[in-house]
């Protein structure tokens, strides 16, 4: 929940990824409340009121992935929401001449975004999609502690300077100091 918050007002890539995996954790416990408590919630060092807080936090997400039906695949709507604001946001900076930055960034990122969307099998996936999809597929070999190639690690070093740059135009147009 706290690192939701500072990751969704810091870097909104990475809050994103960050709440696919909240959501895998959740399924990993079943959608069990009784489960998340014991392996997600008791971990947190916290007094009691804030526990109460974390505890109803992932409650809420509970009842969300409850009632959007996606208890084994799929993500909550409000994360496809930032997903398609994220995408805007790309479209807007690839129409901008002036974006000369962004434009470099997606150009090497581009044949990478193109190797994943063939190898994904949905070619309807946006860019930022694909660019996510991709970096939470990295996060997940590492974590089970696979070896990642380093062709791998290069290609995705590309989509991840590409999300970051658009992370902070994001971040400054929420801010209001960037109109893109």
């Amino acid at each position: 929940m706290f690192v939701a918050r500072e990751k969704k007002k810091s870097n909104i890539a990475e809050y994103v990824l960050y709440m696919w995996q909240i959501e895998d954790m959740i399924r990993a416990c079943g959608l069990d409340m009784e489960k998340i408590d014991k392996f997600i919630v008791s971990q947190y060092i916290q007094p009691p009121e804030t526990k109460k807080e974390i505890r109803d936090w992932y409650s809420g997400l509970v009842q969300m992935m409850q009632s959007e039906q996606i208890q084994e695949k799929g993500h909550l709507q409000f994360l496809k929401n930032t997903v398609n604001d994220m995408n805007d946001l790309h479209l807007r900076l690839l129409n901008n001449p002036e974006e000369i930055k962004y434009h470099e960034l997606n150009g090497w990122a581009r044949a990478n975004i193109e190797v994943l969307r063939k190898k994904s099998g949905r070619a309807g996936m946006t860019d930022i999609e694909i660019c996510l999809d991709g970096l939470y597929g990295m996060l997940m070999l590492r974590l089970q502690k696979k070896t990642v190639s380093v062709e791998t690690s290069e290609a995705m070093s590309t989509l991840s300077n590409l999300l970051a740059y658009l992370s902070l135009k994001y971040r400054n147009v929420e801010l209001g100091k960037d109109e893109c």
